[in-house]
């Protein structure tokens, strides 16, 4: 590399750089600019302070690394700083007086990466960190960087030490013996950038396994590659750590295995217990596995020992959400199909697809006897039955994969089946989510019975699929029926009864619900009400504005989202702009969950902007006196919108707006917020 990763004009030592987080950035990243490797060094603060809001980098030992990339800056650099007066970047044990700034530029290749990660790697080594508080002089740091770094380098031995700034406390050999060979323990390490914690958790954790005697290989999937585990490394792991703040690749290779799984920082600040619980785990009978099928799934970070009680819970909605989404898309398209084609007449026709009055029968033998409509009429009417039959399976599908979630396959039997149920009894999406929990947890606690050995091959299969479809059936309909079909039916008579009042109020309610849990119950019931209101008989105008307002209210996140993404993208991370560029086709499919991953990083920044531009658009779709008769689809079915599809434009375009400016607003605000006395901009160049 031609260009050396630090000078000693990026070492600042024994410095006062400020009260806070924001300044040591602010400070560093214009030395970047001084150097000259940031056209644009705001560019460069915008993705570090991004990073650090949406999680401190802030580390064990008095230790700090915040990082971004950025378009600005020309070669991947390090700038440094020991603090006179050591500042808080969220570590658990106290304020930070070493922090190093890492500015990758936006295509970094793979090269340029593993010489960031060497460093994540040294800062685990005590003795690395203590040279740094030891140095005299910049070009001491610089040579102790270098060194470490330093393509080839042979790493320093690793000595037994503990996580940076952690104590030893005498720790006890673990390794077991174990029909011939000593306890083997896999880990995957990964964070959303996969440029720092990723491998600062690896190499914690190997020094953790060393002490505690056991045979350990990690495998980092960062940004510098990954060098997957080998066959022979896999056979014979008798435990897995997941240390990751994001899908682990390749899940599917663990099935079977006692799991460890928590966030990467837990990986960088606990190494030692991980080792020691995995260890436990690995000749514990009851201890939790990797499912058989599991794929890569989102992970939460916790506190403690593993994912926490609402991190599953969130897992699991959103796991039956995106099952179920399929569903409703290809069914309303299909049904959306159908009016283009047929006449919005078919819906109510005796080609629709209604069970008790024979029609498939009918619609089957029509080829040969069309009706009067003719051909057209025909396979209008096929495409609107099979979509409508799609769009029937939304909450069993639903209710079966959240069990799934929960209880991986054996919790799919129960969970359809309690879907199902949700629909017979009224209980409708609310009946459908309960059902899917119910299910999921009692086909789960049904698993963890410890039976005899000639009973065990039964157990997937036979026994939990046999005793919890019984349990969550009986559950369903003698305890929650009438309840669920309450709830349910209330939901609807609430939104509906103020149809007569005020259209605009129920437009402005409407918006509110569709962006309030971005595809969750919430927003479920509203276009619930929406599509049953299609589904009647006497539908009209009415039910047909409440459809249009549904479905704009419903867009405006991910739009809106997308939007802000381009408007500022340094108040953004790097996951979040990629995830911009797909909310802009997913909002317009009208798909809601296209602003999940935002709203699940900051729920209280995003979750407000997006309700207030939903209740705009919801407002002024009833205002225009938009009119819909497809279900689903988004800009996509505008031709089923009785010409009123220019109005539906500007309603989603002005909610749109409005969402985007208040997100990027409350950004700003959380920033400035952090810094009652803004410290003097650094000198950019």
């Amino acid at each position: 590399m031609s260009d050396p990763i630090i000078t000693p004009s990026l070492v600042l030592l024994d410095a006062d750089a400020g009260d806070d987080a924001d300044a040591v950035i602010r400070r560093l990243a214009g030395l970047v600019g001084d150097d000259g490797r940031s056209s644009d060094p705001t560019d460069l603060i915008d993705g570090a302070l991004a990073r650090e809001s949406s999680s401190p980098t802030g580390l064990p030992g008095g230790i700090a690394i915040p990082h971004a990339r950025a378009e600005s800056v020309t070669v991947a650099t390090l700038a440094m700083a020991r603090l006179s007066k050591p500042v808080d970047f969220g570590a658990t044990d106290g304020p930070a007086d070493i922090v190093f700034l890492i500015a990758a530029p936006a295509g970094a290749g793979s090269e340029h990466m593993k010489v960031l990660s060497a460093l994540a790697r040294a800062l685990v080594r005590n003795e690395f960190v203590q040279s740094l508080r030891d140095a005299h002089e910049a070009d001491d740091v610089v040579a102790l960087v270098t060194e470490a770094v330093s393509p080839g380098a042979k790493p320093a031995a690793a000595a037994p030490a503990t996580a940076p700034g952690v104590e030893k406390q005498g720790v006890e050999k673990q390794g077991v013996e174990k029909q011939g060979h000593r306890t083997s323990i896999l880990a995957v390490t990964a964070c959303p950038t996969g440029i720092a914690h990723t491998y600062m958790a690896a190499d914690a954790l190997k020094l953790a396994a060393e002490r505690a005697d056991v045979d350990f290989a990690v495998e980092t999937q960062g940004s510098s590659g990954t060098t997957p585990f080998t066959a022979h490394q896999l056979a014979d792991a008798d435990a897995v750590i997941f240390a990751t703040d994001v899908g682990v690749k390749g899940r599917e290779r663990f099935a079977g295995r006692p799991l460890i799984e928590s966030g990467v920082k837990r990986g960088i600040n606990e190494p030692d217990a991980m080792i020691a619980e995995a260890v436990a785990a690995s000749t514990d009978p009851h201890a939790r596995t990797v499912a058989a099928g599991d794929s890569t799934d989102p992970v939460d970070e916790t506190d403690g020992s593993g994912i926490g009680v609402g991190g599953r819970l969130k897992q699991s909605l959103l796991t039956g959400v995106s099952y179920m989404i399929p569903f409703v898309a290809a069914g309303g398209l299909l049904m959306a199909l159908g009016f283009l084609i047929a006449g919005y007449e078919i819906g109510s026709s005796t080609l629709s697809p209604d069970m008790s009055d024979g029609a498939y029968v009918a619609l089957h033998n029509s080829l040969w006897d069309l009706p009067a409509g003719g051909l057209a009429q025909y396979i209008g009417g096929v495409s609107f039955a099979v979509g409508s039959t799609a769009m029937s399976l939304m909450v069993a599908v639903l209710a079966g994969y959240i069990a799934y979630a929960i209880a991986d396959r054996p919790g799919l039997a129960p969970g359809f089946t309690a879907g199902v149920i949700a629909v017979t009894v009224g209980g409708g999406f609310i009946g459908g989510i309960v059902g899917g929990l119910i299910a999921g947890v009692v086909a789960l606690w049904i698993s963890r019975i410890p039976l005899p050995q000639w009973a065990r091959g039964l157990q997937p299969v036979v026994i939990i699929p046999l005793i919890a479809t019984a349990v969550t059936g009986a559950v369903m309909f003698m305890l929650l029926s009438r309840p669920l079909s309450w709830v349910n039916t209330e939901l609807e008579d609430a939104l509906n009864s103020m149809s007569g009042t005020s259209k605009i109020v129920l437009g402005v309610v409407i918006g509110l619900m569709m962006c309030f849990d971005l595809g969750g119950p919430v927003n479920k019931a509203a276009y619930a009400v929406g599509v049953a209101g299609l589904g009647t008989a006497g539908a009209g105008i009415a039910q047909w504005e409440f459809m249009a307002a549904v479905m704009a209210a419903g867009m405006v996140p991910p739009l809106a989202l997308a939007l802000a993404t381009v408007l500022r993208p340094g108040l953004f991370t790097e996951p979040e702009r990629e995830n911009g560029k797909a909310a802009w086709l997913l909002g317009a499919s009208f798909i809601s969950e296209g602003a999940i991953p935002f709203a699940a990083a900051d729920p209280l920044r995003v979750i407000p902007p997006m309700m207030l531009g939903g209740a705009v658009t919801g407002g002024l779709s009833m205002a225009l006196d938009v009119q819909l008769r497809a279900p689903h689809g988004g800009v996509f079915v505008m031709f089923a919108m009785n010409g009123t599809w220019w109005k539906f434009l500007i309603a989603i375009v002005v909610g749109m707006v409005v969402a985007a400016i208040g997100v990027i607003a409350t950004k700003q605000i959380k920033t400035t917020t952090k810094t009652p006395e803004k410290a003097p901009e650094p000198a950019l160049a």
